[in-house]
């Protein structure tokens, strides 16, 4: 009987929790530190995990970038995390210039936003909202569902929808959605 109580008093207790952003201090490729106080304000966050030697990551940068482009203007904060933790730096700045991101390209030794959601893929991408509540987490279309299914046009935009549904003050539609590609390799 002591064990209900307490498992309910736990389950009480974890549905109002407050939500806390993490607080963390992490240099881009420019040399400039971003912290979740740059997320007041906005309506949404995007984070692109991403690596310099996964060619399903790399051939998603342009649309990275269209999307970027078609949402930021609407309150939309993106950044991507350099999600291979054992790529020399100077590897991931010639990357960053040569694929052209257009927003910070992150480094996160301690992969304390990939812990933060869950993310195991490159490319995966979390929207989150301004307090750091994770909305949506997977892929940015279908254009890579498995290692034999490929599309030169994807068929199914999850990223946009999310975006726009939370935009819209909805949950995403589809909250997670499978990611493929390569594994974040993970230190603890």
């Amino acid at each position: 009987m002591l064990r209900v109580v307490l498992a309910g008093a736990l389950i009480c207790a974890a549905a109002f929790a407050v939500v806390r952003r993490p607080e963390f201090a992490l240099r881009d490729t420019g040399d400039v530190v971003h912290s979740p106080e740059e997320w007041n304000g906005k309506k949404a966050v995007v984070v692109f995990f991403t690596t310099t030697d996964c060619p399903l990551s790399n051939n998603i940068v342009p649309e990275m970038n269209r999307i970027r482009r078609d949402y930021e203007a609407r309150g939309v904060a993106f950044y991507a995390v350099q999600a291979d933790t054992t790529i020399a730096h100077a590897d991931v700045l010639q990357h960053t210039r040569d694929y052209q991101f257009t927003f910070p390209v992150l480094f996160d030794p301690h992969q304390i936003l990939a812990k933060m959601t869950g993310a195991t893929t490159i490319p995966e991408a979390a929207v989150l909202s301004s307090d750091g509540t994770l909305l949506y987490l997977g892929r940015i279309d279908n254009r890579a569902e498995d290692f034999n299914i490929r599309r030169a046009e994807p068929t199914k935009f999850d990223l946009r929808e999310a975006l726009d549904a939370v935009l819209a003050g909805r949950p995403a539609p589809h909250p997670r959605t499978k990611a493929f590609g390569c594994a974040i390799n993970s230190v603890n």
